[in-house]
């Protein structure tokens, strides 16, 4: 007779608590909430002539984009209704229509990342140019990317500032360079993005107010996105080729809760719970919180650690872990002599 798993022996108490039911009800809440308040951000744009209430606008639009941003994700991971082609919809028209990134870029590269969190090869959220996230990638940067490196705690969140601008470069580049399966669908429809959004700021508010709000909203719903999902799985285990870990180790140990409270859930869009998350990524949002304690006793009945801290320490403990995998760089090298 076959053992069932760890992890099938906590997703059969999980499903048997009706937790991986599906939940469109409040997710339809959510996209009436968030399109309202797109909405809203768009009327004041289009009526209101001052500069700082136009500036005030484009700080809450990178907000409302944050926002979105976990719309997509939910929908992305088939979170919000029973049938596929809705989730797809939902998570297409979020990506592309709204946000401006290819719906197709997001679910591979995302897809990899849960497959492979915090895997210093494959996990492509710590496999990019901008930030180290071991002392083998900083010691191989070179140039401008090195001096990054050096000093990655303390630019970190000017470069997250830039994280919008990444994903829709990295988005064209992927629909140049890779096979698709909704390539020229996306292709129309983020033309059509980008013709309306530049287009009608420059036409209610004129070509520099409109250059403000942009750099605006593509600062704040940048720094946003990478506040929110940087102190999840940064610092914590790491794992490459010769790591031997089943699947409820290899989610649980690579992963960090932020501690819940009503304003950090919203804040975070449910992705404090990251443990819970990674272990079931179709749960609903709304279902997670009471998945958490069911996962927090399994984890302690089978010798599992269950990693949870505050809001402020999960940035303490990243920008400390940024910090120490530079320090290499700033190192001087002694020069030997004859």
């Amino acid at each position: 007779m076959t053992v069932p798993s760890d992890y099938a022996i906590l997703k059969r108490r999980v499903r048997e608590a009706g937790l991986l039911e599906k939940q469109p009800g409040f997710y339809l809440c959510v996209i009436v909430v968030n399109m309202a308040l797109l909405a809203g951000c768009c009327v004041v744009l289009a009526q209101v002539r001052h500069p700082w209430v136009q500036a005030a606008d484009g700080v809450v639009l990178g907000l409302v984009a944050g926002q979105l941003g976990f719309q997509l994700h939910d929908a992305g991971h088939h979170q919000m209704f029973g049938r596929r082609w809705k989730n797809t919809l939902v998570a297409f028209l979020t990506a592309d229509a709204l946000l401006g990134v290819s719906y197709g870029w997001w679910v591979r590269k995302h897809n990899q990342h849960h497959a492979n969190p915090n895997h210093l090869d494959l996990d492509p959220d710590i496999n990019n140019p901008a930030i180290a996230y071991s002392p083998e990638q900083a010691a191989a940067r070179r140039g401008l990317l090195r001096l990054i490196a050096r000093y990655q705690a303390f630019l970190f969140v000017p470069l997250t500032c830039l994280l919008s601008w990444s994903m829709h470069v990295a988005s064209g580049r992927f629909l140049a360079r890779q096979p698709s399966r909704h390539r020229w669908q996306e292709v129309a429809v983020l033309s059509a993005h980008w013709l309306l959004y530049l287009g009608l700021l420059v036409y209610f508010l004129g070509p520099w107010s409109a250059l403000i709000v942009i750099l605006l909203q593509k600062a704040v719903s940048g720094f946003y996105l990478a506040a929110v999902f940087a102190p999840n799985h940064k610092g914590m285990l790491q794992v490459d080729t010769s790591s031997d870990l089943d699947f409820l180790r290899g989610q649980v140990l690579t992963s960090r809760n932020v501690r819940a409270r009503p304003l950090t859930d919203l804040w975070y869009g449910a992705l404090n719970y990251q443990i819970e998350h990674h272990l079931f990524p179709t749960m609903a949002r709304n279902n997670i919180p009471r998945a958490q304690r069911i996962v927090r006793e399994y984890c302690a009945e089978v010798g599992v650690p269950y990693y949870e801290t505050s809001l402020p320490r999960s940035y303490r403990e990243l920008l400390t872990f940024l910090h120490e995998v530079g320090a290499p760089l700033r190192t001087p090298v002694l020069t030997a002599v004859p």
